[in-house]
């Protein structure tokens, strides 16, 4: 149980959105209350309402709280493209699955909760910093192509992460090799080479 002494000191919001995430890893993010998260962080039912307007609001919470980090990882992964675009953009599958691996309730909170990512600016902006570092890499692969040869970036940056959460949701879950004896992390590299290979990024 969580120490109720930190909550003077201004912990109890966090400590609501660490005990949600858990929560969310355990059951999925339908199944929880918000009296549940309650009594996981050690307050009273009637605690969470001194920072959040309900259950909803609090999904919406950790959902920002994981984009952001997930932002983090994949800006730290792609490094500004070095040594060279391709590389990096590889690296940005790996950090993928490794985020929905690790932190598996946050990634739910963020993809899988139906949370309106629209109806909450910080939200969006959190989601879109994500969207963006996909995007930038994107483009970055087509930098030497002709200008109109060139596929939209955020095209390919949507198309990606569609794979991407695609592995996740059929063969990094459950018992590994229940699906496929191919790794997810093999499953999504091939996937995005044979998909970059029809766009003309590199030779057949």
């Amino acid at each position: 149980m969580a120490d109720r002494k930190s909550y003077h000191h201004g912990n109890l919001r966090q400590a609501l959105v660490d005990a949600t995430a858990a929560l969310v890893e355990e059951s999925g993010p339908q199944s929880f209350t918000l009296a549940e998260a309650a009594r996981r962080a050690g307050v009273s039912p009637a605690a969470p309402y001194r920072h959040f307007k309900g259950r909803d609001d609090l999904l919406e919470e950790v959902a920002r709280q994981g984009f952001i980090e997930f932002s983090e990882l994949l800006e730290t992964s792609f490094d500004e493209g070095r040594p060279d675009p391709m590389a990096a953009f590889l690296r940005l599958g790996q950090a993928y699955l490794d985020f929905a691996r690790n932190r598996p309730g946050f990634y739910m909170a963020m993809f899988e909760s139906g949370v309106s990512i629209a109806g909450n600016a910080d939200l969006s902006r959190a989601a879109d910093r994500a969207l963006g570092v996909l995007v930038s890499s994107a483009g970055a692969l087509f930098q030497d192509m002709p200008p109109d040869s060139r596929p939209p970036a955020r095209m390919v940056a949507n198309h990606i992460w569609a794979l991407s959460h695609g592995v996740v949701e059929l063969f990094s879950r459950g018992k590994p090799g229940g699906r496929t004896p191919i790794s997810p992390a093999d499953m999504l590299e091939s996937g995005v080479r044979i998909y970059l290979r029809g766009l003309g990024v590199f030779p057949r």
